[in-house]
């Protein structure tokens, strides 16, 4: 007789693409492995106070903008704690009570959570409930947070040994920590020439071809690096990807015209993946999905004007590491791309890091892991 498909709930959390972009990749990764599986994903925020998903959707890329050092201090003060607030624990709580009748009416082998705020959620959920499902925490960033770290989470996916010691520092059993690296799609990983990936986006095939990111939402000071990119004497072509924020991809369509340089500007895009391989450079915020995809496409990456928090400590990991460079202003960044081109030998270093650090298969090791955990569910005894 056949096994039974697993049902898995993916709980992410709408604060950027990237937590979203980890659960779907890990959900494609785990219908290739079992085709019949039944995969959800889910805004956790929608189970929360309505004032807490307001705040938490729409406050946040408000805050990093407006205050970053209030955002910096606040994630700072949260990273050194020992314990979770009663504030937290009681919003956990709550969002675990207002997931009950959907949990229970979906009935998931396994919850995966990609953002700290639902793993949070099932760990309180786990306390609430025996008849909780297994849950997996997936850390999409370059370090873990504390908001992560509960006991009772049956197994974390992790980006690095670090991050695997932290954990462990910190009470989690070592056999529940997996190095898997961040999970992205896997069309990352397909070999593919810089030429043909050109040919695809529509831009020249032989010239040297920079890539401007402002993550999914767009946010991030894209106009003066475009300027900054055209104080270049080199030879070079800008595509720049505004992501979803229509008003600033119709004001740099604007200033594209007055560039000497060729400038293509596209919005929210599918294909990711086929203008990272398009690419010499990576000009971008340094997110853990959008550093990862640029790892697995051995691409440097000019991290542009890090926001406090994640991207702070993601760019710190970066660059120890040889496979990025931090820019805060245009004329740092003019002058870094001036080093970039000017010596093939630091690119290709840059790349050969980049490689020894990529996780091309990060999202099939997890699926991997739910699938193991829901056979262990199948096979325990009956109580």
């Amino acid at each position: 007789m056949r096994a039974q498909a697993p049902t898995v709930l993916f709980l992410s959390a709408c604060v950027g693409e990237g937590h979203t972009a980890a659960a779907h990749a890990v959900s494609t990764a785990l219908l290739e492995r079992v085709s019949d599986a039944h995969c959800e994903v889910v805004d956790s925020y929608r189970y929360a106070s309505n004032v807490f998903h307001r705040v938490a959707s729409n406050g946040y890329i408000g805050i990093v903008k407006l205050l970053p050092q209030l955002y910096k201090f606040a994630y700072d003060q949260a990273e050194r704690a020992t314990k979770i607030s009663a504030f937290k624990t009681w919003l956990h709580r709550y969002t675990a009570l207002n997931l009950r009748n959907f949990v229970s009416e979906l009935q998931p082998d396994v919850v995966v959570c990609t953002h700290a705020f639902p793993c949070g959620v099932m760990a309180e959920y786990k306390r609430e409930f025996s008849d909780a499902p297994a849950v997996v925490g997936v850390v999409t960033d370059f370090v873990v947070h504390p908001f992560w770290i509960h006991r009772n989470i049956d197994r974390y996916a992790v980006g690095t040994a670090a991050m695997r010691h932290t954990l462990v520092s910190r009470g989690v059993t070592p056999s529940k920590v997996v190095v898997t690296g961040i999970p992205i799609d896997a069309r990352f990983a397909r070999p593919m020439s810089k030429r043909r990936a050109r040919q695809i986006i529509g831009v020249s095939t032989d010239a040297t071809t920079l890539l401007l990111m402002g993550g999914g939402l767009g946010i991030g000071p894209l106009e003066n690096a475009l300027v900054a990119i055209d104080r270049l004497d080199a030879g070079v072509q800008t595509v720049v990807v505004v992501g979803k924020n229509p008003s600033l991809e119709r004001r740099l369509r604007e200033v594209a015209k007055t560039m000497r340089h060729r400038v293509k500007v596209v919005g929210f895009i599918p294909n990711v993946f086929d203008y990272m391989r398009a690419a010499d450079v990576l000009v971008s915020k340094p997110g853990g999905l959008t550093s990862s995809e640029a790892l697995v496409t051995e691409l440097p990456i000019i991290m542009l004007r890090p926001l406090p928090g994640q991207e702070e400590r993601n760019t710190r990991y970066l660059e120890e590491r040889g496979v990025g460079i931090r820019v805060e202003r245009s004329r740092e960044l003019t002058r870094a791309l001036d080093r970039l081109l000017g010596s093939p030998s630091l690119l290709e270093r840059m790349r050969r890091n980049a490689r020894g650090l990529a996780h091309p298969n990060a999202a099939d090791t997890v699926a991997s892991m739910i699938q193991s955990l829901h056979d262990r569910r199948l096979s325990a005894p009956i109580r």
